[in-house]
């Protein structure tokens, strides 16, 4: 079980009413295809904009530019009681936006895909290597499946 706090910090979020549901069942898909299914977690989502992104994204990472999620992994707390906070996840509506357009997706699938992504960042998986790559998307891929939505990688192969 995941408790999402979700700040919506940007008003154009709400053309996407169901944002915050979409995002508690995004998070919950991505738990349950790891072997964190189990535990009791908590982690904060920033609905935001592209300007808050950019910030974040130049301060945290020396990149000057917006980002559609960031994540921000929380360490373990030796003896805490309660949920595993696991951390932090941005979003920028702009780039959500324009991505979604730019693929042929729908908004709210590209979006919870988004939440997954960032979930399993905060659980400790990356894509920074192809060998790591491989196993992110493929939890990725199966996360969304138990949402309904198409492999999003499947027009990429080269």
């Amino acid at each position: 079980m995941i408790e999402l706090g979700i700040m919506i910090e940007a008003g154009a979020w709400e053309r996407l009413p169901d944002a915050e549901a979409l995002a508690q069942k995004a998070a919950e898909a991505a738990l349950a295809v790891t072997y964190e299914a189990g535990g009791a977690f908590e982690a904060s989502v920033m609905l935001t904009d592209d300007a808050q992104v950019r910030e974040l994204n130049r301060t945290w990472r020396a990149k000057d530019k917006p980002t559609n999620v960031l994540s921000f992994p929380a360490p373990e707390q030796p003896g805490a009681t309660g949920p595993r906070h696991l951390g932090d996840i941005a979003l920028a509506y702009e780039t959500l936006v324009r991505e979604s357009e730019e693929e042929s997706k729908e908004l709210a699938h590209h979006f919870a895909h988004l939440i997954v992504h960032g979930v399993l960042h905060l659980l400790g998986y990356d894509h920074e290597v192809e060998a790591e790559a491989e196993i992110m998307e493929g939890l990725e891929v199966k996360a969304l499946a138990t949402l309904g939505i198409a492999d999003p990688y499947r027009d990429m192969a080269a």
